[in-house]
């Protein structure tokens, strides 16, 4: 791994990589959803991005990633990036179960799904494409129930998207996390876009009572800086928050943690930073 003085890397190689068992690979990525406005030369364009998040992927292969901002066809695009041995599960956020999206991916070889569902954060998480709580759209998480295949072990994972403009919803959305996170005695990951840092509320309010740890001061190594995650296609800083947050209860270790500054030719896949973590359930 090698660092370019503004802080990206550029040498092409993985971050972190596969892992063997026990060690399980899991990513969280807001990869910015697709919006058929922008022209070549923008660094929001899809068409530019799409492989260069490809690329990505198919280097760091998580056996589990949560992504969010997908819209259907970016969902397609990173199936087929990331191969035949990964399913995807979550729709679109909307009340007819289309639009952007937080799917979740998952490598079968590693790991067996036993159910799923997907949430509405509101007052009616069961009613798709409900708010409640000042977000002008719709909000979701995606929670899976896994069966580790090397180990046996449980493992629920719970991906999701906080809004960003209303304080009170993230708040909110923070405390039905905490109770989707107490619903199952299992070891948990939580991880996602939180559209907030980690001198906020939500972060305090999911970590107060100690059914949750913060993934990043937990590792044992940390690969990276701790570069804030919303980069908007520049370099990286340390200055600016990091918003996209991994969550695991404490009976997980996490090994190593990291912040993925990928460039390509001074491009980036994504307006946000993949954050990826090695643990142990």
């Amino acid at each position: 791994m090698t660092l370019s003085a503004d802080g990206t890397l550029t040498d092409g190689r993985a971050l972190v990589g596969p892992v063997d068992a026990p060690e399980l690979h899991v990513m969280t990525y807001n990869i910015r959803r697709l919006f058929r406005r922008y022209r070549p030369g923008s660094p929001d364009r899809w068409a530019d991005r799409e492989p260069l998040i490809a690329a990505l992927l198919q280097r760091e292969q998580p056996a589990l990633l949560g992504t969010q901002e997908a819209m259907p066809t970016q969902g397609r695009a990173l199936s087929h990036a990331l191969g035949r041995h990964y399913r995807r599960i979550g729709h679109g956020r909307n009340a007819d179960g289309h639009g952007e999206g937080c799917p979740t991916f998952y490598d079968t070889r590693r790991l067996e799904l036993t159910s799923w569902r997907q949430v509405a954060l509101s007052d009616t998480p069961a009613v798709a494409g409900s708010r409640s709580w000042g977000n002008m759209v719709p909000r979701i998480a995606v929670v899976a129930d896994f069966t580790d295949r090397a180990t046996g072990l449980p493992l629920r994972h719970v991906n999701t998207h906080f809004d960003h403009l209303s304080r009170r919803s993230r708040e909110e959305s923070a405390r039905m996390i905490l109770e989707i996170v107490a619903e199952l005695p299992v070891p948990a990951i939580v991880a996602g876009d939180t559209n907030a840092g980690v001198d906020t509320e939500p972060h305090r309010l999911l970590l107060e009572h100690g059914a949750l740890v913060d993934a990043w001061p937990a590792a044992r190594e940390r690969l990276t800086p701790e570069w804030g995650t919303w980069s908007n296609y520049k370099a990286p800083k340390r200055t600016t928050r990091r918003i996209d947050w991994m969550l695991v209860t404490p009976d997980i270790e996490v090994e190593r943690v990291g912040i993925n500054t990928t460039r390509v030719g001074g491009r980036a896949p994504s307006d946000h930073e993949a954050l990826q973590a090695v643990v142990r359930c």
